[in-house]
């Protein structure tokens, strides 16, 4: 065959493939992006354009931010996957006030570290829980509720210690936790990585992805966010369903606060909700990664995919533009990124659109 053959077939593949809404993966758009980034990046790297050398080593450090923004990005699937809106503004702010009450407990009253992460998830489930049964039980907009609630604890993490940080020797102990280590067996032929990464993510993603395709709440929670009635109908419990999601948002968030902690070497009550805040890119990474913002859809490989993305995309900037211009120039990338998986999303469902239109023109047609 000859190479103009093969080029026209792998054109008409291709032509298919998007046709029959092979875009409408997520997953497999964010793998490609994370391609280009790193082909790009090399590119530059090769030309000198960068202030360091762009290699496994600087990618692997930079996932020690990976871990925080992808746990509330989990956490945000949760409560956006039951849809009515469902949204989770407070999140950053939880961080800020849990990790505060974590470090009041571990480093000042001496707790033990079992004792006090233990009280830390719990007021972060209370948290969350005060958002759940303002939103689900007493009908307020989530996007309401949750941005009062922003409000609140970021005030109450304010007031409770006079705005100072919580140190010490104890906390200061807890960045090992934080820290990069080798990986055993193969470690001397892969850069060091953020324990973090192993301590915090991965065992939420494991736990996440069992509760959300294993588990009967899991099949509630995505009935729910579809089709609210329908799911009633079927004897799903809908107000406790999305309470669970806004629990679980918050126990994620009380994660997030301990590890916040041990990164920083101090409970900071701006940990949060300095700058951006936390919440915004959680949201953000969410919607890139393929969580529908109307509810019923949303997979965490999706989500951790394009919380790498993200990662590395920031990473990446600040390598080429270094200091505060390059902290900027990460808002816009961001935007972009995010505005580009609008277009993707409306050019892919678009053939799946028109042939449901079809369908039911035909369909009606014939009655």
């Amino acid at each position: 065959m000859s190479a103009a053959a093969q080029s026209t077939g792998l054109g008409a593949r291709l032509r298919t493939w998007f046709t029959d809404g092979g875009l409408s993966d997520r997953r497999s758009v964010l793998v490609v992006l994370l391609l280009v980034l790193l082909i790009a990046m090399t590119i530059l790297d090769g030309a000198g354009a960068t202030s360091a050398s762009f290699n496994s080593d600087y990618l692997a450090s930079a996932l020690i931010n990976l871990v925080p923004l992808a746990l509330l990005a989990i956490a945000e699937l949760f409560v956006i996957t039951t849809g009515n809106g469902s949204i989770d503004l407070s999140v950053g702010s939880m961080v800020s006030l849990v990790g505060m009450v974590f470090g009041i407990l571990y480093g000042v009253a001496e707790w033990s570290f079992l004792g006090a992460a233990t009280a830390a998830l719990l007021l972060g489930a209370l948290l969350g829980a005060v958002n759940g049964v303002l939103t689900a039980y007493f009908g307020y907009p989530a996007l309401i509720t949750t941005l009062a609630t922003y409000y609140a604890f970021a005030s109450i993490a304010l007031v409770i210690t006079n705005a100072s940080p919580v140190s010490g020797g104890r906390i200061q102990g807890l960045y090992s936790a934080a820290q990069s280590i080798e990986l055993p067996l193969i470690g001397a032929y892969l850069p060091l990585v953020p324990l973090g990464v192993f301590t915090f993510l991965l065992p939420v993603v494991v736990i996440a992805w069992i509760v959300l395709n294993r588990t009967t709440y899991g099949r509630a929670l995505y009935a729910v966010g579809t089709n609210e009635t329908a799911a009633r109908w079927a004897g799903i419990d809908t107000r406790r369903t999305q309470l669970m999601a806004f629990v679980a948002s918050g126990v994620i968030s009380g994660l997030v606060a301990i590890y916040t902690v041990a990164q920083f070497a101090s409970a900071r009550p701006d940990a949060g909700t300095s700058g951006a805040g936390m919440a915004l890119p959680a949201i953000t990474i969410a919607v890139l990664g393929g969580v529908a913002i109307t509810g019923g859809v949303g997979r965490i490989g999706g989500v951790v995919l394009a919380a790498l993305l993200i990662v590395w995309t920031n990473a990446s900037i600040l390598i080429v533009v270094p200091g505060n211009t390059g902290t900027q120039l990460q808002f816009l990338a961001l935007a972009v990124v995010l505005i580009g998986a609008s277009l993707v999303d409306a050019r892919s469902n678009r053939p799946r659109r028109q042939r449901r239109e079809t369908t039911a023109s035909r369909t009606a047609t014939v009655s």
